[in-house]
């Protein structure tokens, strides 16, 4: 099946439409949440969350004993929950900083999910199998019921954005200024992190808790590179993160043996690579351009102003004057007396230049303003 084909097929098929409905919807809120730990600085913290979430859900099977996806992923927040809680004790408690708390977290939880999964393995119970999905990611396995409860916490996580907007957005960009208005920043915080604890979790199942912090961050650093507004950034990022879910989706099931977790992860890239090229304010290729225009602009200037002061030294400004004369100038290339003659600045006769009354003018600022920068 080829992308054209799956495209045909999402509208008519239940398990291709609930699939790529799922991905776009836990794309969109992880790149609206993960706006704000992008933002916050907080990058690991959806990869701390993801791997602190592990043992959750092996505890959660064997409490329960059965691989019910909801009971697993109830087992994976509260662990995720209890996980973020203590990375914030250890920051706010000891003298660590907050990558040391995060990785440390990260490590202890991720090892002792792993070992529990390695007990359960040996336990004589059919039902263990399939647990591993949870640490790769198996999109394959989504129902109905897991796109509705998605769409569900996505409404209202866009809700409690929307009511608390304005507070958010203080607290993200001055915590000091926030606390003074009386806000319970706290609070506010516990709030934020725990809606992305909750999109996480639910990723989980589609992505993997290894991958799981790449839908996190990858499409709100895309988003980033292209404006300065919170809001702009939110949205894009939801679109990036859609898109990205949707377009992963359909190449995995083009193609045969690729998984979707992974394929989504990379498209996620694609839009994060893309943006920091071609962004038109922070992309490298329009900074390349600008500083590229700026040299130029700066060889002009400098040898407009290199004119001027010969030109000076004769009662006529258009008094004419050999070209070999700026060959020993550093900034003069052919390429910049051509400039000057398309801007009217300089008139050229054979083998001699002089300055015009545009060019004499407008040397005389570019002059002044260089001596005044060399004081």
């Amino acid at each position: 099946m080829d992308i054209q084909e799956y495209f045909s097929l999402v509208f008519t098929d239940y398990t291709l439409r609930t699939i790529t409905l799922g991905t776009a919807i836990l794309g969109a809120v992880t790149g609206m949440l993960g706006s704000f730990a992008v933002l916050r600085k907080q990058s690991l913290l959806g990869d701390a969350i993801s791997h602190a979430a592990l043992p959750g859900i092996a505890i959660s099977f064997l409490i329960t004993g059965a691989k019910d996806s909801n009971t697993l992923l109830l087992g994976a927040l509260v662990s995720g929950l209890i996980g973020t809680f203590w990375i914030r004790g250890i920051i706010t408690k000891t003298h660590l900083k907050s990558d040391t708390a995060l990785g440390l977290i990260l490590s202890l939880f991720f090892g002792f999910g792993m070992l529990l999964l390695t007990f359960i393995q040996k336990q004589p119970n059919a039902n263990q199998a399939g647990l591993d999905k949870y640490l790769f990611g198996q999109a394959a396995t989504l129902v109905e019921s897991d796109v509705w409860m998605m769409a569900i916490v996505t409404g209202i996580c866009l809700f409690v954005l929307l009511l608390f907007w304005k507070e958010f957005k203080i607290l993200l960009f001055d915590k000091e200024y926030a606390k003074t208005l009386g806000f319970n920043t706290k609070a506010i915080d516990i709030l934020i992190t725990s809606f992305i604890v909750l999109a996480i979790v639910l990723g989980l199942q589609t992505v993997g808790v290894v991958l799981m912090s790449a839908m996190l961050l990858a499409p709100a650093a895309a988003a980033r590179q292209w404006t300065n507004s919170l809001a702009t950034m939110v949205f894009l990022a939801a679109i990036f993160g859609a898109f990205s879910g949707v377009f992963g989706t359909a190449i995995s099931a083009s193609q045969n043996n690729l998984s979707t977790g992974p394929v989504i992860v990379l498209v996620a890239a694609v839009f994060v690579l893309f943006s920091f090229i071609f962004s038109p304010s922070r992309g490298l290729l329009f900074k390349q351009i600008r500083f590229i225009k700026n040299r130029r602009d700066l060889e002009l200037h400098k040898t407009l102003a290199f004119m001027y002061h010969i030109a000076e030294s004769h009662d006529n400004i258009s008094h004419p004057h050999e070209i070999k004369i700026l060959n020993g100038f550093q900034g003069y290339t052919k390429g910049t007396l051509k400039k000057l003659v398309e801007k009217n600045y300089v008139t050229l006769k054979g083998s001699t230049w002089s300055l015009t009354h545009e060019g004499f003018k407008s040397a005389l600022n570019l002059y002044n303003q260089l001596t005044k920068n060399d004081e």
